[in-house]
């Protein structure tokens, strides 16, 4: 059975690509969750449309990401957290977090496990071909 992707799927491929599926997986899987729709020649014409749309869209975000990164490669980014005396936070600083505070995509993150004690932290972050790190400084209450 071909499907056409309408969502990114992982290990399979992203949307708007035609993949050939057994009839199981794409009946009981992949089209109820509404992640794919059967190829007809109107769900092809539409998903070149997209994937045409999409493909754009990752250029213009990666160009951006790459700029926000130049920008932010010269500064460091505060977050501020409570924490006790001997500098261990209440709450630790996940990469959803940093994301927000440096205005990239939560993927972009590459943070190996969150932070949980006051300092200065270099984040690895890539998006696509872009690659680079991020200063935050984490900071007491």
């Amino acid at each position: 059975m071909k499907v056409v992707l309408l969502k990114d799927v992982r290990d399979m491929g992203r949307a708007g690509s035609v993949h050939d599926v057994s009839d199981g997986h794409g009946l009981n899987m992949l089209i109820p969750k509404g992640l794919a729709v059967l190829a007809t020649p109107l769900a092809m014409k539409r998903a070149e449309a997209m994937k045409q749309q999409t493909d754009e869209k990752r250029e213009l975000d990666a160009k951006l990401i790459e700029e926000r990164l130049s920008a932010l490669s010269e500064t460091r980014i505060s977050i501020i957290k409570k924490a006790n005396e001997q500098g261990h936070l209440y709450d630790a600083v996940d990469a959803k977090e940093i994301a927000e505070e440096a205005k990239l995509p939560v993927e972009a993150i590459k943070l190996e496990k969150p932070i949980k004690e006051l300092g200065t932290f270099e984040i690895p972050v890539s998006f696509g071909e872009n690659f680079g790190n991020i200063t935050i400084s984490v900071e007491a209450e």
